[in-house]
């Protein structure tokens, strides 16, 4: 059996066994208690895990001494440590510093010798040089600032042959790359990202979600009368929900596909290149209630190392995963304690403490990590750089507080694979139902073996023939001088 029927065999199996958790009343177990912290094990289960996150304090606009917050939608961290809070409701941005206090509030900018203002802005993306880019929804624009404030730009009414004559322009998030390229989420758009170049052209769009068709809709459209096939949901992509852009300038999003590949991570091709090597593919959470349904992601943070995080604005919870897709650690919830929300829109990394902006709550919570957090993130960090000792040592320290991090002991295998101990390797790809390594790890473990005893072996292969020849010789020798001696005998 080839390893792919294997691993497919494997991952039917979990299926299965997440379908036969099914209770009376079709329900799927799922984990209790927005603020419990848990991993999912190989087969789709919930298993504990030690909190990677602590809710330390919630900062209002009051607290920030910027008055009350209405109707935030996003927000922005830069490299110095500075906190962009785009304050939809009282059309501002709002610029905090380290300590969560304000150091400037931007409601208005010169255009063309008059003052302008936002309208209801629902996007806000800064750059590392402090450029502010706005999706200015109300206004139907995307307005550039420059560090200073002053306009570099606006982009509204794009034209284009791939867009229809009556396009209503309405921007909702908004993203930049290193080449001045915006990359614009607009309403209605189901084509994908609205790409502009760096003077503000249309350009394309990039990245369009699949068509889900459902098989039983479709049957009956093709009995269906047209008045009655007007009336039937319509074959359309999702539209997106939230991206962002790392440092290479990949986008990360997030769509409302329910049932596809609800995160993508995409070239500047728009083909989706995200890894999904873990158990189960990102997309939030694995096991719920039939009425709960499946997440609804509204944000994605992308941090370094291929670190990304999701929002689920369903459950108020933030979910992580490393690169190859294996889940980290989940935290949040919804409810009225320190550390769950009412209404959860954003969430941003500053360093690695996680910020989460609250839409009807008008605040900000901040979560630290844990000791646990804190070395689960750096032993990814330490196999992404490829220090194998440091990723070994630190692997280890965290199954230590946590035996259940399935994932762990493969990155521990992967670590002792880069560093040549095959045989050990094994042993940990076995141990985290990694049944590719394992295969891997065993052919290089074999090859080394062969390597090693192929003198003794083919040493011994000779001395074999050699003594077996002989002994043929000596035996045939024998019988001669037998046949001889009766001979004499007869005569």
């Amino acid at each position: 059996m080839s390893n792919k029927l294997r691993h497919a065999r494997i991952r039917l199996l979990a299926v299965l066994s997440m379908l036969l958790s099914v209770g009376a009343g079709g329900t799927l177990a799922y984990a209790d208690g927005g603020s419990e912290s848990y991993n999912y094990s190989f087969w789709g289960d919930t298993v504990p895990a030690p909190a990677a996150y602590e809710a330390t304090v919630s900062i209002a606009g009051e607290g920030a001494g910027a008055g009350p917050f209405k109707d935030p939608s996003d927000l922005h961290v830069t490299p110095d440590g500075r906190i962009y809070v785009l304050d939809s409701g009282n059309n501002r941005i709002v610029v905090l510093n380290r300590q969560f206090k304000e150091v400037e509030t931007i409601d208005a900018f010169d255009n063309g010798g008059s003052e302008d203002a936002f309208l209801n802005p629902q996007g806000l993306f800064v750059t590392e040089q402090g450029q502010i880019l706005v999706a200015d929804t109300g206004n139907k624009r995307v307005v550039h600032l420059d560090q200073n404030r002053k306009l570099v730009k606006i982009v509204d009414s794009p034209e284009s042959e791939l867009l229809q004559a009556d396009f209503d322009f309405q921007p909702v998030r908004v993203v930049v790359d290193k080449a001045q390229r915006l990359y614009v989420m607009a309403v209605g758009v189901f084509d994908g990202f609205m790409e502009f170049n760096a003077n503000g052209e249309f350009t394309t769009f990039i990245g369009a979600n699949r068509v889900r068709v459902d098989p039983v809709e479709l049957f009956w459209k093709r009995f269906s009368t047209r008045a009655q096939r007007s009336r039937m949901v319509m074959f359309t992509p999702t539209e997106f929900t939230n991206m962002d852009i790392n440092e290479e300038g990949f986008i990360y999003a997030t769509n409302g596909d329910a049932w596809g590949d609800t995160i993508k991570k995409l070239n500047a091709q728009g083909n989706d290149i995200l890894r999904r090597t873990g158990y189960f593919s990102p997309r939030g959470e694995v096991r719920y209630t039939n009425e709960e349904g499946p997440s609804r992601l509204v944000d994605i943070d992308v941090a370094d190392s291929e670190i990304y995080s999701v929002l689920d604005a369903k459950r108020g919870r933030i979910y992580t995963y490393n690169g190859d897709g294996h889940f980290m650690y989940v935290f949040g919830g919804l409810g009225n304690r320190l550390g769950e929300f009412n209404t959860p829109v954003a969430i941003e990394r500053v360093r690695d403490d996680f910020l989460v902006l609250d839409k009807a709550l008008g605040e900000i919570t901040v979560f630290r990590t844990t000791e646990y957090g804190r070395t689960l993130n750096e032993a990814v960090r330490a196999y992404y750089r490829g220090d194998e000792e440091k990723a070994f040592e630190l692997f280890q320290k965290t199954i230590n507080m946590n035996a259940n991090l399935e994932f762990a002991y493969a990155g521990i295998g992967k670590a002792l694979l880069r560093q040549g101990d095959y045989a050990e390797a094994m042993k940990y790809f076995k141990r985290s139902m990694d049944q590719a390594n394992y295969s891997k790890a065993f052919l290089l473990y074999r090859k080394e073996v062969l390597r090693e005893y192929f003198p003794s072996i083919m040493t011994g292969i000779v001395v074999l023939l050699v003594v077996a020849f002989a002994w043929r010789k000596y035996r045939k020798a024998k019988g001669g001088k037998r046949n001889v001696s009766v001979e004499q005998r007869v005569v």
